[in-house]
C-alpha cells in the first residue's frame, strides 16, 4: 500500500510540477531528507493531491492561497509556476489571492502578489 500510495503521489507531482522540478529535488536528496521527501509524496501527493474531490486547477487554487495565507514565499512561487500545468489561470489567482486579503489580511496577500507578478513576468519573458 505505501509503494502504491508513492506511486501515485510521484505521478500527482510530476504532473503538477513538472519532470524537472521533481528530478532536481530527487538529484538534492540526501540522507537527512530522504524520509521527508518520501514523506511529502505519498502525504501530500498520494493521500491529498490525488484525491478525486478536486481538479488540479482547484487544488492549484486552494494551495497558493493557503500558502500566501502562511506567508510561505518559495512554495507559492513554486505553486504559481505549475499552474502551467494545472489549467489554473492568472484569473483564479488573482480571486484567490483577493481571499487571502480579506482572510488572512492584506500584507500577505500583497506579498503573494508581488511573487505571482514576478514568477508570471519570468514565464512570459520565456521563449
Amino acid at each position: 500500500m505505501a509503494d502504491e500510495r508513492f506511486e501515485m503521489g510521484m505521478a500527482a507531482r510530476r504532473s503538477v510540477l513538472g519532470d524537472a522540478h521533481v528530478d532536481a529535488a530527487t538529484a538534492r536528496m540526501t540522507e537527512v531528507d530522504r524520509d521527508f521527501q518520501r514523506f511529502i509524496t505519498e502525504g501530500a501527493w498520494g493521500s491529498v493531491w490525488s484525491r478525486p474531490g478536486l481538479s488540479k486547477r482547484e487544488r492549484s487554487i486552494v494551495t497558493i492561497a493557503l500558502l500566501a495565507a502562511l506567508g510561505h514565499d518559495d512554495e507559492v512561487a513554486m505553486h504559481v509556476r505549475a499552474t502551467v500545468n494545472t489549467g489554473c489561470s492568472q484569473q483564479d489567482i488573482t480571486e484567490a489571492l483577493m481571499h487571502v486579503a480579506v482572510y488572512a489580511g492584506v500584507p500577505a496577500a500583497n506579498r503573494a502578489f508581488k511573487i505571482t507578478r514576478e514568477e508570471l513576468a519570468k514565464r512570459n519573458s520565456t521563449p
